[in-house]
């Protein structure tokens, strides 16, 4: 039985190298493609494949929206998270929504095709690096949902009185939690903040 494989990916370069790749291995069969996580869903549903590969960055709805989709259509669904992003952030989010495997699009031929075969048995695998990006960053920050906003604000190029007038709260309420995010990055500027959370894969750019 050939291990049938969807990839969901806006890149259709990505796409055509994964048909490539997987049509050298006698025990895989690429089975479709999708550009949007929507129709990724749709064509998920109608393939039923054993595997589903997925790119966290896609037009409109997210990778992980997709993912977490896939699993609530069903819970025993093989996910393999395929991404240039190397934040810890978006390794927890790929995770935390289903994914048994985050790998880098720029990993071995060898690497993907092991991954394939692990995850459609069961297992896990996380790439070295990603594992390392993990390890590094450990505890995981926690901000909340009214850090984020500010921070993305902040991001934007506000000023504080700026993110007050926006958020409709006080100037000291956005100084507070400008302190606790810095605190919680371990930083001491605003400037270096938003770097750090870019970096991580807290602050997504579009």
């Amino acid at each position: 039985m050939q291990i049938r494989v969807l990839c969901i990916d806006d890149h259709s370069l990505i796409l055509a190298g994964v048909q490539a790749m997987l049509s050298a291995e006698t025990d895989m069969q690429f089975v479709g493609g999708a550009r949007t996580a929507l129709e990724g869903v749709e064509l998920f549903k109608t393939l039923n494949p054993d595997v589903t590969l997925v790119d966290l960055r896609l037009p409109g709805v997210p990778g992980t929206a997709a993912i977490s989709r896939i699993r609530a259509t069903r819970p025993s669904a093989c996910i393999i998270a395929l991404t240039t992003y190397k934040g810890d952030e978006d390794i927890h989010r790929a995770l935390t929504a289903g994914a048994q495997s985050y790998l880098l699009k720029d990993a071995l031929h060898r690497e993907l095709i092991e991954s394939i075969r692990k995850v459609h048995k069961g297992g896990r695998s996380i790439s070295p690096e990603a594992a390392l990006t993990l390890a590094e960053n450990c505890p995981r920050v926690a901000l909340t949902g009214r850090e984020l906003e500010v921070l993305q604000l902040m991001a934007d190029g506000n000023r504080n009185k700026e993110i007050a007038y926006a958020l409709k709260i006080s100037e000291d309420t956005i100084k507070f939690h400008v302190k606790s995010i810095l605190s919680k990055l371990a930083v001491n500027d605003r400037t270096h903040a938003v770097t750090v959370a870019i970096k991580r894969g807290i602050l997504q750019l579009d």
